[in-house]
Parts: C-alpha cells; sequence; structure tokens
C-alpha cells in the first residue's frame, strides 16, 4: 500500500543544503544558517548554552513567558543574569536596555524575543541590536513568531543568533526549526568548553561536521517530511512575495484590532499601544466578569476552526487571543472570529455590534 508521507526517496545532503540557502535567502543573511532537526526551542536552548557560561553575565530582556524561560536556562549555564523586565502589555525601548548596559558594562550577552505571540506584544529590535552592538555585546534574538510578519533583518540589525520556526507566519511545520549564526557567535561557542558538543543541542557540531565539512555529509537522517514541508512553506512566500507575506500580517493585525474596538461588550485591546502590537497575533483583554477560556470555548463552539485561543496561566481568565497567521493572515478570519467573539459575548449579556465590527475591518483592510 503506498501513502504520500511513506516511502519517500531520502533526502540528499545537497537537498538539505538548498532548503538552508532558501532559509537563508529568506532572513537576506549571510551568516551560516543550521537547519535544526526539531521545535524551536532546539536551537534556542541551544544557542543559550552554546553563548553562555560561567564568569559570562546575562541581559534577558523578559516582555513574555520565553523570556522567562530564558533567564532559567542562563541561571542553568553558571551566567549572571540581569533581567529587564516590562509589564507584557507593553514593549521594551532602546532606551532602557541601553540603561541596563551602562549600569552593568560587564554585560557580554543579550537575548531577546522580537514577537510574543502570547502576549501579542513586539519590541523594536533594529534599534536594540544598534545599542547591542555599541555595546559589543553578544544579541540573540528570537523570531519565530515574527519571521514572514514583520520585517526580520539579521544582518543589518547586528544579531548574532536569530532563531525562527516555520509553525507560526511561515505557515509551516512545528518540528523544525534554523538559526543564523554570525562569525562573532560561532568565535563565542567554540571558545566556551561547557558548549554542547556531541548532542542534539550542539550547534558546534553542525558547524564542524556539516559546514567545514563543505555540506557533504550529513549529521545524521534529517526528518523529512519536515524538512519537505519547510522547503514547500519557503516556497509559498516566495512565491507570494515576502513583502506581500509580511502587509497581510500587518493588515490581519490592525484590521482586528479596530475590528473588536468596534465590537464593544467590554473588550479592550491587551497591548495598549498599536505600535507594540505584534502583527502575528492580537490579544484582547475581556471585561470583568467574563472568564477569557469559557467565552472562547463559547466563541469556537460553532466552528473549532477558529484561530481564538485563552491566554496562557494567570491570563486564562483575562485574555483571548486571535492568532491570525500564516493562512489565517485573512479578513475572511478576522471577521468570523470576531463575529464569533460578538455572538458568545451577546449570548453572555453584553451589547455588541457586529455590523460596526464588520465595517471597521473592511475600512482598516479595503482590499485583500
Amino acid at each position: 500500500m503506498t501513502h504520500p508521507f511513506l516511502d519517500l526517496a531520502p533526502l540528499t545532503a545537497a537537498h538539505f543544503a538548498a532548503v538552508e540557502r532558501r532559509v537563508a535567502g529568506l532572513l537576506a543573511t549571510r551568516a551560516d544558517v543550521v537547519i535544526m532537526q526539531g521545535e524551536a526551542l532546539l536551537p534556542l536552548e541551544g544557542c543559550i548554552r552554546g553563548g553562555a557560561r560561567p564568569g559570562s553575565t546575562a541581559l534577558n530582556i523578559v516582555t513574555g513567558p520565553y523570556g522567562q524561560t530564558f533567564g532559567n536556562w542562563l541561571r542553568d549555564c553558571g551566567a549572571e543574569v540581569v533581567d529587564l523586565a516590562v509589564p507584557f502589555h507593553t514593549a521594551v525601548t532602546a532606551d532602557q536596555v541601553a540603561a541596563a548596559l551602562t549600569s552593568h558594562p560587564e554585560i557580554d550577552f543579550v537575548s531577546l524575543v522580537h514577537a510574543e505571540a502570547a502576549t501579542g506584544n513586539t519590541n523594536p529590535v533594529a534599534a536594540i541590536g544598534e545599542v547591542v552592538r555599541a555595546h559589543g555585546a553578544l544579541f540573540m534574538l528570537d523570531a519565530v513568531a515574527s519571521v514572514g510578519a514583520e520585517p526580520l533583518l539579521p544582518d543589518e540589525w547586528g544579531v548574532d543568533l536569530c532563531v525562527i520556526g516555520a509553525q507560526k507566519a511561515m505557515g509551516g511545520p512545528a518540528g523544525v526549526s534554523a538559526v543564523s549564526v554570525s562569525e562573532r557567535a560561532w568565535e563565542r561557542i567554540a571558545a566556551n568548553p561547557q558548549a554542547p558538543r556531541r548532542s542534539y543541542l550542539s550547534l558546534l557540531d553542525w558547524k564542524e561536521r556539516w559546514i567545514d565539512g563543505g555540506r557533504s555529509t550529513l549529521l545524521h537522517a534529517p526528518a523529512q517530511l519536515e524538512m519537505l514541508a519547510l522547503e514547500a512553506c519557503v516556497e509559498r512566500i516566495e512565491s507570494e512575495g515576502l513583502d506581500a507575506v509580511t502587509a497581510r500580517h500587518a493588515s490581519a493585525a490592525a484590521a482586528t484590532r479596530a475590528g473588536a474596538l468596534a465590537l464593544g461588550g467590554g473588550l479592550e485591546p491587551y497591548v495598549e499601544d498599536a505600535r507594540d502590537a505584534a502583527p502575528v497575533a492580537t490579544t484582547l483583554r475581556t471585561p470583568a466578569g467574563v472568564d477569557a477560556a469559557s467565552l472562547v470555548a463559547r466563541a469556537r463552539a460553532a466552528d473549532p476552526s477558529l484561530p481564538l485561543v485563552a491566554g496562557g496561566g494567570a491570563l486564562s481568565k483575562e485574555m483571548i487571543r486571535v492568532n491570525h497567521y500564516g493562512v489565517d493572515a485573512t479578513r475572511g478570519v478576522v471577521l468570523s472570529s470576531l463575529a464569533a467573539l460578538g455572538s458568545a459575548l451577546a449570548d453572555q449579556g453584553r451589547q455588541v455590534d457586529v455590523e460596526a465590527a464588520r465595517k471597521a475591518v473592511s475600512e482598516t483592510w479595503p482590499n485583500e
């Protein structure tokens, strides 16, 4: 019996390298790109464990839950950690980063999440990168949620380690990820005796056995289906045009925000300033007395495919996330999501105006 997912020809080293080149093109980077055979937490942890060690001092910028995870990894590596935490409904500023670096001149590693899909904010990486570069620290960026949803230029912005995943705006699989690695980062990792070696977390293994070996022999059998899916989603982005893809996500975010405000019912943007709002997802605060998880369940009852999720942890009672990324970054999905939320709010006795929401979306996103 044949099956489209089975009995595929092996993925060759040349094919693997060709996918790497396409990912590098997506990032407009001349740095080495390493495709990791797992979800993006794999290269994120690999970058931290390769770049941090006892005696180093890291500035960990916390604008959401992933920043908190990075801090735990950094401490586990023995690094001194300076946390720069800002409220999750806003973004960090370059001035705040500059002040932290001035107060702690010993900082030699900076970690930042570009867009926090969990909280709906995004950070000004270009300005922050300029500050970090002037200080001389190594700069690691989690761009898993931002790639494909907003501009991402690691070389131009001075990012040394830029981690991406395919599962959000790229519209691809969750089981494969990538990281661009600057020459400075390679030097830092190679000089770290605690950097993972002969490990699935090891970037150095890819450098020494794959890149320096002329990309002729793979370290291990690649995750074939995920690699083919990654290639397909990059091809789809190339076909639509990266600028068009990012514009579509920006339109989805603006339309969702405008539509939610017009809908009423007590919904308010969780990220207060639209300039700080990520194009990958719009987070909304529910009115007092309305449980977010229950509201989402009611809204999705008629259509479980709607990209509506309650916030994680303590935010599950007060936050709704509209995940308008990838194939869901369309006006139709935005309209359906707002209509479902309006219906769920009305069922709880809240006054809503679905027609006003539709009009706001149409005015904000007139042509799709």
